[in-house]
């Protein structure tokens, strides 16, 4: 599954927040989105999982402009673990689950054996399967965040967006779910707050700033002490990471 981005722009009135972004992740590539708050990353990924509208430019899926599908279809080959995840009513953990099942079934068609089996596995791999009963409404962030990439999971799409997954999170779970993630074998383009975790994890990063692409390269390439001041405004230094390509940053003081 490839995903293209091709001159995408968005804005509110006067306020111009996406200006241009060019961006393509190839099949079963692990694509990391980094910048400052501000920067248009959560605004970017709306406009591919189809909660906003671009203004201008468009999206591309397998070399299909997103807007030629329906939303039916745009499922199938894409799932999403959003920032925010608010539900008006108080579902199980499971129908929560099973909502990833939706896009493969006809209108008033029921959960089979198989979306449950399908669902439990899900579960299974975020360490929620022990939860399947509790309330959605009852559990903690980090429980809730790991429940809806179960549910994404359960939709069995080639395509992954992810807006800042590991939030919410502790130390352990943030290295599960992105080896999970990692270990899909899926196309992944995902929004990361933590540049360590983003080296770790992701093929290539590429970074925004005010709504513009900035820099595009491997993590060992891109994150630069340079780079960073510029920027995130913030002293650093580079040392090599747990793999070979990936490198690990210490920050150690804001610019002054």
């Amino acid at each position: 599954m490839n995903l293209q981005v091709e001159q995408v722009a968005f804005g509110i009135g006067q306020t111009q927040i996406l200006q241009g972004i060019d961006l393509k992740v190839q099949d079963r590539e692990i694509v990391g989105l980094i910048g400052p708050n501000g920067s248009g990353k959560s605004t970017l990924l709306k406009c591919i999982y189809r909660t906003l509208h671009p203004n201008a430019g468009q999206i591309m899926l397998n070399g299909r402009a997103l807007d030629e599908l329906s939303f039916r279809e745009s499922a199938l080959q894409m799932a999403v673990v959003a920032q925010h995840n608010q539900y008006q009513f108080d579902f199980s953990v499971m129908d929560i689950v099973l909502m990833g099942r939706m896009p493969h079934k006809k209108l008033l068609e029921g959960d089979t054996p198989g979306d449950y089996t399908i669902a439990r596995r899900a579960l299974a791999q975020v360490g929620m399967d022990h939860m399947e009963t509790r309330s959605f409404l009852s559990l903690s962030g980090g429980e809730q965040q790991r429940v809806i990439l179960a549910r994404a999971l359960t939709q069995e799409s080639p395509c992954l967006i992810l807006d800042e997954p590991t939030n919410h999170l502790d130390i352990k779970y943030q290295l599960e779910m992105l080896e999970i993630v990692r270990d899909a074998g899926v196309t992944v383009l995902m929004a990361v707050h933590d540049l360590n975790l983003a080296s770790q994890f992701c093929h290539r990063l590429v970074a925004l700033e005010k709504g513009r692409v900035v820099g595009t390269g491997t993590p060992k390439e891109l994150l630069t002490p340079e780079f960073i001041q510029n920027l995130y405004g913030v002293h650093s230094r580079i040392v090599e990471g747990p793999t070979e390509d990936s490198i690990h940053i210490i920050f150690t003081e804001t610019v002054k």
